[in-house]
């Protein structure tokens, strides 16, 4: 399998400043993977606002960190954009049982394109591009969500 480009971080001048700096209570999140289990950290963004603003205006995330959104609707499609999100990210769509749906690799930055997988999810996972591959993550496989 060829890798995906690498990923390229938004200028930072291009990077719009952050009106009101935040970070969300983190959870932990386990992937299990056809080499084991991998563990990471993600802020969970639950509500609307937290959804819609996701990791607007940042620079940067660390390797092991990512941010979980509870959309709680099962029976939906769901898209996400990536305006004011200076961070090239991968995207784990989600079912309600764990189930990851779809990946989205290497999403460009500071983009209003909506992207979805195609399928209803309940839960995306955003993280650094490129992790996926790097952890050997794919759809089908199962996450262990937060209570």
């Amino acid at each position: 399998m060829i890798p995906p480009p690498p990923a390229k971080a938004a200028d930072p001048g291009r990077c719009p400043k952050d009106p009101n700096p935040h970070v969300l209570p983190l959870v932990d999140v386990t992937i299990e993977t056809g080499t084991g289990p991998v563990a990471l950290k993600a802020e969970l963004a639950k509500s609307n606002p937290e959804t819609e603003r996701g990791l607007m205006y940042r620079t940067q995330m660390p390797e092991e960190q990512g941010m979980l959104f509870d959309l709680g609707n099962p029976h939906r499609e769901h898209s996400f954009w990536m305006r004011n999100t200076c961070i090239p990210l991968d995207m784990l769509f989600i079912d309600t049982d764990g189930l990851i749906v779809g990946i989205l690799e290497n999403v460009p930055t500071l983009n209003d394109q909506e992207r979805t997988v195609g399928c209803p999810s309940s839960w995306v996972l955003e993280m650094n591009a490129g992790w996926s591959r790097r952890h050997g993550v794919r759809a089908g496989q199962k996450m262990k969500l937060p209570h």
